[in-house]
């Protein structure tokens, strides 16, 4: 277990029950929703929009939607573990979210996701990257 992992373990409050999740991407972000209770996801509607307004009026309708009690994003590294420019991208998104909904975000490793979701044959790779960075975060809290 990663640190980061054995952290969220050890502290994570027991009233975040539901979550929306988003593979944040300059044009397209996915987006699933999921709880606590059953560890899964589901794949929503991709985001499809360019620029910071365009984008965040479109979060902020699904979070109206959903009203999750926190967010997730997933946070791209080189394989060896290096950042990059979309890593800083989407920890960029990740603290607007904080800053925007005043609710908790959760940053998690996602190397691989929009590959593991074209192997399995997703038709929307986003939406299903989003479903993969969730569960991944819901497997890791108690």
């Amino acid at each position: 277990m990663t640190d980061q992992v054995t952290a969220i373990a050890e502290s994570f409050p027991s009233h975040l029950q539901s979550f929306l999740a988003f593979d944040f991407g300059q044009k397209r972000t996915g987006v699933a929703s999921g709880n606590r209770m059953m560890r899964s996801a589901t794949p929503q509607r991709t985001i499809q929009a360019e620029g910071e307004a365009a984008r965040f009026e479109q979060v902020a309708a699904r979070l109206r939607e959903w009203q999750p009690d926190a967010l997730v994003v997933g946070v791209p590294f080189h394989p060896d573990g290096a950042p990059h420019d979309n890593t800083r991208r989407a920890q960029k998104f990740a603290r607007q979210l904080r800053g925007r909904f005043n609710l908790p975000v959760f940053e998690v490793d996602e190397r691989y996701s929009t590959t593991e979701a074209l192997a399995a044959g997703a038709k929307d790779a986003d939406a299903a990257s989003a479903c993969i960075i969730l569960e991944q975060f819901l497997r890791s809290i108690p």
